[in-house]
């Protein structure tokens, strides 16, 4: 698993993020997103078993139709990356040997202590979920 020098600390987005420590050009790789693979249907039942525990976040990332992965128990600071409006970073679906992988990539150059944000891209429900970004052109949700 690949990961640039990153330190996790207190964000003003949303508690916690990852932070470079090393400046990234654009469209370096920064992080790989890790966790367990698996199908929508289980990923739904770790959900809830994830809220019947009282783990309040779930850290699912769609990797294509058929294919989660998650990130709640077994994942790397790649799960904390906080969503923005206007993100420094974007993630891609890879193919290295075979396997499919999440990279996030820098959308633009990176300095030190800058935090790593990319747009979650939720698709558009009737409940919306508040944006904490604050940015300017800021849409107000994540979905």
């Amino acid at each position: 698993q690949f990961q640039k020098c990153l330190q996790f600390r207190h964000s003003h987005t949303h508690e916690w993020g990852p932070f470079a420590m090393e400046p990234s050009a654009t469209n370096e790789m920064v992080i790989e997103y890790v966790g367990q693979n698996m199908r929508q249907v289980v990923a739904d039942m770790q959900e809830k078993r994830s809220m019947q525990e009282g783990i309040g976040s779930s850290y699912l990332f769609h990797m294509d139709r058929d294919t989660i992965i998650d990130a709640t128990k077994c994942g790397n600071l790649a799960r904390f990356i906080n969503h923005c409006c206007t993100p420094n970073c974007y993630a891609k679906v890879i193919t290295i040997e075979a396997q499919k992988k999440i990279v996030i990539y820098s959308k633009q150059p990176i300095g030190v202590n800058e935090e790593i944000t990319y747009d979650y891209k939720f698709p558009i429900e009737d409940t919306k979920i508040p944006c904490l970004c604050r940015t300017e052109s800021c849409r107000g949700t994540l979905n």
